[in-house]
């Protein structure tokens, strides 16, 4: 999965721009350069993160439980909005999820989901290769920030200007997140984070800002990112064995349903993002009550028959 709170470096396919330049030669091997921006900004978060831990203590419990809200609501904007939604088309929403989606993937900040969804697909169409943003051979680090801090391989450049991202700009609401996404940004991912304690049961600005905002934002974060990484590389492969791609459970409790890596990438068009539905996996719970309610349809789904077929023929054997 892709996440990176910078918009600009994430253009693989309208521009080549400052953070998108491809790498350049020196002393004869390809080195590409350090993004100095994303390692200034990352280490800033990250000691505001730390420093969050702190404030735990001294905050009202309301406000605990408004920081883990606000993560569910980024969480689901990213695994069932930019991801299975509009990166996959794994399932339809009406109008009405599919801002409140967009809401959500706003205060995820992790590029509007033009963007993201954009990137993921260049994710699976060229795994593990140049063409790959967060590709995993390249080590852990790599895989799950360090790709943020250079500028993007010409691969991933030049061949994400090829992909079909027509259904996307049909969508008007990805084309009003995209027009709009700086304001969104500030309103969904630190403004409303930050202003509800405050107004409603008198918590401090300065311990709703680091709690709700910072804290959450930097966890959301990384646990997005340890799809790109852990699952990538640490699990077992029952679906197909010659991919790298795993099944990784505790990454799967931390992304509410995104761990199923070897499945997802074997299936992608599955809307559960696993053979087991809605087993360790609360973004299908939340797919499947949408469909309840009337806002959401057409969920695909590969049959037992084709993933048993598929474990016979490419899987390592395990379960």
């Amino acid at each position: 999965m892709d996440a990176l709170p910078d918009r600009e470096r994430c253009e693989v396919a309208d521009r080549a721009g400052p953070d998108g330049a491809e790498s350049r030669e020196l002393n004869g091997a390809k080195r590409q350069r350090v993004v100095w921006r994303n390692v200034i900004l990352m280490g800033l978060l990250h000691t505001g993160a730390l420093y969050s831990l702190l404030l735990i203590p001294k905050a009202h419990p309301f406000t605990w439980i408004w920081s883990y809200i606000c993560f569910m609501i980024t969480a689901l904007g990213v695994t069932a909005g930019a991801h299975r939604l509009w990166s996959h088309r794994s399932y339809k929403a009406k109008l009405p999820l599919r801002i409140f989606l967009a809401a959500a993937n706003s205060m995820a900040f992790q590029n509007d989901i033009f963007e993201w969804s954009r990137d993921h697909r260049a994710h699976h169409k060229y795994s593990e290769t140049d063409a790959d943003p967060h590709n995993a051979k390249r080590g852990f680090f790599f895989a799950h920030i360090g790709w943020l801090f250079v500028h993007k391989h010409k691969d991933v450049i030049e061949k994400g200007k090829r992909l079909d991202l027509s259904d996307l700009l049909s969508d008007p609401v990805v084309v009003f997140q995209r027009k709009h996404y700086k304001i969104s940004v500030l309103v969904m991912c630190f403004l409303l984070p930050t202003l509800v304690p405050w107004y409603f049961w008198g918590e401090s600005m300065w311990n709703s800002y680091f709690l709700a905002s910072i804290l959450r934002y930097t966890i959301a974060l990384n646990i997005t990112w340890l799809v790109n990484s852990a699952a990538h590389m640490y699990g077992n492969r029952p679906y197909n064995k010659n991919i790298n791609p795993r099944e990784n459970r505790f990454v799967t409790f931390g992304t509410i349903g995104e761990g199923f890596h070897n499945f997802h990438h074997t299936f992608p068009f599955d809307y559960a993002a696993s053979e087991f539905g809605f087993r360790f996996n609360p973004t299908t719970c939340f797919i499947d009550l949408m469909c309840w309610l009337g806002l959401a349809s057409n969920r695909k789904r590969a049959t037992p028959e084709m993933i048993m077929a598929r474990k016979l023929r490419t899987g390592d054997g395990s379960t």
